[in-house]
């Protein structure tokens, strides 16, 4: 079904952006660029750089400032970028005074090094616990195979925090940088301590939704197919997604793994997609039709879709009828209205038409 009662207002030519935060009692957009740049836009202002990495990060193909986020009170900035050393994740906290991320703050809060240069995840997101999540990708390669990589894969390793999704809380502790949750499934052994969902290719964009707590994981397919899978609130934690046994629905690899999540949205390269870009729940007020629908995008299809997911897992899905070229991501402001981000063009609203 193709409908056209949205529309995308132009917000700020903010280009090669790859991450979206806002931050809590403040109306000023965040967006980061690749090159490692995190700008302000501000209505009736032209957009402002509040915090500049571009001596720390290896920016290019996949890499570069990848993820952004406020802690929830709003006095810390989180940020997710390769570093200049060999592409290395970098997580690393600023504090956040007078609308500016201070650098002589800088603490590193966690760094795992890259065996290749894709499939680096990006996304920060706290969630509605309080903690923070990072999505890594598999380290890069086809299969998951290669230099660096677990015999099987990282994404089945529960020994490699590459192919996860983690969750920790970033305060640290003693001679830690951070703790680890006690909650965590492996807390308590058989896994790194930090996993909280593993089988994951690369998780470039994921997402809570604000009124159910659900999460929903857009991940980065290989040559036949993207995904996207919603874990509800109780069924997260240690979820495998399956990669890579699986590609989508179907098998990819051999030996088979039990009790792996099926996603619930799969798109095929064959209609012109090639990376997906996973983005919110719609919990606004000016598209009351809306509520309630997932967003995504792929990188080079370029059209905006809603999802539904039904209680039974089927998902009934829509083209909005807008689209942009090279979205990296979307965005949600504390009102629940949706942005998306395209590289090439800058940041744009979601309205009613």
């Amino acid at each position: 079904m193709t409908t056209s009662r949205v529309a995308l207002e132009p917000i700020a030519e903010v280009l090669s952006g790859t991450a979206f935060a806002t931050r809590p009692g403040d109306g000023s957009l965040y967006v980061a660029t690749q090159r490692g740049l995190v700008v302000a836009i501000t209505k009736g202002a032209d957009p402002t750089t509040v915090l500049d990495l571009t001596r720390l990060t290896r920016a290019g193909g996949e890499r570069g400032l990848l993820g952004l986020v406020f802690s929830p009170d709003g006095t810390k900035l989180y940020v997710h970028y390769s570093g200049v050393a060999s592409g290395e994740t970098v997580v690393e906290e600023y504090a956040f005074t007078g609308g500016v991320a201070d650098p002589t703050t800088r603490r590193v809060v966690l760094t795992v090094p890259q065996p290749q240069a894709n499939h680096n995840g990006g996304q920060l997101a706290f969630g509605p616990d309080g903690y923070l999540y990072l999505g890594l990708g598999d380290g890069g390669n086809a299969d998951d195979e290669g230099p660096g990589h677990a015999p099987g894969g990282n994404g089945q390793s529960l020994a490699t925090l590459l192919g996860k999704v983690l969750r920790i809380d970033p305060t640290p502790t003693g001679s830690a940088a951070y703790t680890i949750p006690a909650d965590n499934p492996y807390a308590d052994g058989g896994g790194r301590p930090e996993i909280y969902v593993y089988g994951v290719r690369n998780p470039w964009r994921f997402s809570f939704d604000r009124r159910t707590g659900d999460l929903w994981i857009a991940d980065v397919g290989q040559d036949q197919f993207e995904e996207v899978t919603r874990l509800p609130a109780g069924d997260v934690s240690g979820a495998n997604l399956g990669w890579n046994r699986y590609e989508g629905t179907t098998r990819h690899r051999d030996p088979d793994v039990g009790g792996t999540v099926k996603p619930q949205i799969v798109t095929d390269h064959a209609d012109g997609n090639c990376s997906i870009t996973g983005g919110f729940v719609y919990r606004g007020r000016a598209i009351p039709w809306l509520r309630g629908w997932y967003l995504y995008t792929d990188y080079c299809n370029g059209e905006i879709m809603a999802a539904k997911v039904a209680k039974n897992g089927t998902a009934r899905e829509r083209d909005l009828g807008i689209s942009l070229p090279s979205v990296s991501t979307f965005g949600e402001d504390r009102a629940g209205e949706l942005y998306v981000v395209s590289q090439e063009q800058g940041v744009f609203r979601l309205v009613p038409a």
